[in-house]
């Protein structure tokens, strides 16, 4: 295992999130959205909440017309937050306006794609200067980064890297090796979105890890419930939740009611996470 440091990037919000959790042996929730659903507006307000509820880190998803990695519920997530007209200008200008109100830790997902239609070198600058504290980029395979990970060295982000169950041992060695701010572990194959139970696997795989960094290990795709979340704190540092979420956004469309009924349901799912079972 290599030294115990954080790697990667300059202090920021998501390390020392991170640190604080870990010095005090509790465990980060991570909440995903799809930015601009169904409006930028809504996305700030459910920031806000977040943060008040408990939420240790934001995962903007930046909408895009051919979001592969994602399931049925958060590609309509990006639908609509293209129907609402969010684009990756006005979700940065988004997260300026949180900036003004909460510190809360913020990291974009997103699409090769994007980036390179606006500029790499002026996309990240802009999300530094917008208050974004990392990327991650769902399709850019880190061995083809090298450019894009000193940009956002240079600019002070996190590069957040995936791994996956089928990623083999001596990958996830080059992948932690190059990971900052924590590592995402997807815990099952396929696409993101809810499931009824946990893999199986999922213990095992995070530990298997572990053995190649000191970084911070969140584990998501198919987490729904806080007994769920629940579980995978217990092996993980963090757990994100982004389908079920996004789903009870969905239920709530234009509701004066959405903001305050999601922020309650991740409420239960941060007090699981914050005191996972031993």
């Amino acid at each position: 295992m290599p030294p115990a440091h954080w790697q990667g990037c300059a202090v920021n919000r998501i390390i020392e999130r991170f640190q604080s959790l870990r010095a005090s042996g509790s465990k980060a929730f991570v909440a995903y959205i799809g930015a601009g659903d169904p409006n930028l507006e809504v996305t700030r307000a459910l920031a806000l909440a977040f943060d008040a509820a408990g939420v240790d880190v934001l995962e903007l998803g930046v909408p895009f017309s051919d979001p592969l990695a994602d399931g049925l519920v958060n590609q309509l997530a990006a639908q609509r937050g293209l129907a609402s007209g969010t684009t990756p200008a006005r979700v940065l200008e988004a997260v300026a306006r949180i900036r003004r109100e909460s510190s809360i830790p913020i990291v974009l997902y997103l699409y090769f794609n994007l980036l390179h239609r606006v500029g790499v070198d002026h996309f990240i600058a802009e999300a530094a200067k917008a208050g974004v504290d990392g990327l991650l980029v769902l399709d850019l395979p880190p061995e083809e980064a090298d450019d894009y990970e000193r940009l956002m060295k240079d600019a002070g982000l996190c590069a957040i890297w995936l791994v996956a169950p089928t990623t083999p041992e001596d990958r996830i060695a080059r992948i932690a090796a190059r990971g900052s701010g924590f590592l995402y572990y997807v815990s099952r194959e396929g696409v993101t979105g809810m499931q009824s139970t946990i893999a199986d696997t999922m213990g095992a795989k995070v530990a298997r890890i572990r053995a190649h960094t000191t970084l911070p290990i969140a584990v998501g795709f198919g987490v729904s419930n806080a007994d769920q979340a629940r579980t995978v704190a217990a092996a993980g540092d963090g757990v994100v939740v982004g389908s079920a979420i996004v789903s009870r956004i969905a239920q709530h469309g234009d509701s004066p009611e959405l903001v305050g009924e999601v922020a309650r349901f991740v409420q239960d799912l941060v007090a699981a996470v914050h005191r996972p079972r031993d």
